[in-house]
């Protein structure tokens, strides 16, 4: 093979391998954070072995990462769960806004008391993103009144914008 040809073949190595460096890529970012709130309960059914309740609430975020980026994020949720024979389960739609007014969805199960969520739309900045998290009990604390509750989960996680 000439030199000529080896050369042209290694400069379009070159210039492939420079465009693939220079497209854009998403990159998964960490979630660790502390969400703390207060809600309403609405029992639907009890009975001696099944409970069934709706819950809706609203909160604020405390982001534990350097970055801040989920700190100052108010929530708001609806949630349906049911307790049979003491095993909770349910289903959550939380929407999160950060302090710009953009805002993020996340569709959340739960089984016992480990909500996994998955992020399914967002406007502005959280557009396109995708990821999930997992949340777990912090701190319950005596409801205030009756028919409330008031608490705080730790959140970890990961998610990823469209670039």
């Amino acid at each position: 093979m000439s030199t000529k040809k080896m050369n042209n073949i290694i400069w379009g190595f070159i210039t492939i391998l420079g465009f693939i460096v220079f497209i854009p890529v998403a990159q998964a970012e960490n979630i660790d954070m502390i969400s703390c709130g207060s809600g309403n309960i609405n029992i639907i059914a009890a009975g001696e072995d099944l409970t069934i309740m709706a819950m809706e609430g609203k909160g604020i975020n405390l982001d534990n990462y350097g970055n801040k980026t989920f700190d100052n994020m108010t929530y708001q949720y609806g949630a349906l769960f049911k307790i049979d024979k003491g095993n909770w389960s349910g289903s959550m739609l939380m929407k999160y806004m950060d302090p710009s007014g953009d805002f993020l969805v996340v569709e959340i199960a739960q089984v016992g008391m480990v909500r996994d969520g998955k992020f399914i739309y967002g406007t502005g900045k959280w557009k396109g993103i995708s990821g999930a998290c997992k949340a777990v009990p912090n701190t319950q604390g005596k409801p205030i009144s009756p028919g409330t509750n008031q608490g705080c989960f730790k959140i970890t996680g990961t998610y990823e914008l469209k670039k």
